[in-house]
């Protein structure tokens, strides 16, 4: 669907600029596009890096294991199909570090695994689970404590303070997880008492 609406986007907007005669801006524009989403991507290839970097680094000595311990009673309570020791409720926790640090490039490879522990654990039906719907709402809408690709694209078109975003970001993120979890809730209880 969505590749439709994208389609639909730019076919509508090559029409507009035909019918106005403004084909040569169209081309202007979608050279100056991919000459600064390569530039973008360079910049962030470096802050990824480094970010990746402190990951492994904090997978290493130990810190990222005792983060995903501090937020097991977290997981533990958004998760309660998820039985204590079953391999998706690591890559959960993996996956909500990784966001937390704002590398969703990161924690995508993990949550991609989790979906796939908890395709296994609700016996392999296509129908998404209780705890799929809810791990695709809060890796949506994930708490983020530093944005570093934000704060990447600030420095490559030279912020004056790069990391002011930082505390609006943790408030936007907080309550858009807090609104993630009760929409989710909201709407499994719902479906609960239809079927009662």
């Amino acid at each position: 669907m969505v590749n439709i609406i994208w389609v639909s986007l730019f076919i509508i907007g090559l029409l507009f600029a035909a019918v106005n005669g403004t084909m040569d801006k169209v081309n202007e524009a979608l050279f100056q596009g991919a000459k600064e989403a390569v530039t973008i991507c360079f910049g962030l290839i470096s802050v990824l890096t480094f970010w990746l970097g402190l990951m492994k680094i904090a997978e290493k000595s130990g810190l990222l294991r005792g983060l995903s311990r501090l937020l097991q009673p977290v997981a533990r309570f958004l998760f309660p199909e998820v039985p204590k020791d079953h391999p998706a409720l690591g890559y959960i926790l993996s996956n909500m570090s990784a966001n937390m640090f704002g590398l969703g490039n990161a924690a995508t490879p993990m949550g991609i695994k989790a979906m796939e522990e908890l395709k296994r654990l609700n016996g392999g039906k296509n129908e998404a689970s209780r705890s799929m719907i809810t791990l695709l709402a809060i890796n949506t809408a994930s708490i983020t404590l530093i944005p570093t690709t934000v704060i990447s694209i600030r420095i490559q078109y030279g912020s004056v303070s790069p990391t002011e975003i930082v505390g609006t970001t943790i408030l936007a993120t907080a309550c858009s997880t807090a609104g993630a979890v009760l929409v989710d809730r909201y709407f499994h209880y719902r479906r609960m008492k239809k079927r009662m």
